[in-house]
């Protein structure tokens, strides 16, 4: 399913949105569950090491 380009349009546009909103994230569109955002992520300073989807940290 994340593959799905349909469903990564979603991610992408419920993301911006949570960025523009400086909102700390957003409801995933397919499965309802809250999602950090890069911004967000990236104030807290460090990488928590769990994988999240808009890590700034990632290499």
């Amino acid at each position: 399913m994340p593959d799905d380009p349909a469903y990564q349009e979603e991610i992408i546009k419920a993301h911006d949105g949570a960025l523009a909103a400086d909102e700390a994230g957003y409801l995933d569109p397919r499965t309802g569950l809250f999602v950090l955002s890069a911004g967000f992520l990236a104030r807290r300073g460090t990488c928590c090491g769990r994988g999240c989807r808009h890590c700034p940290y990632v290499n």
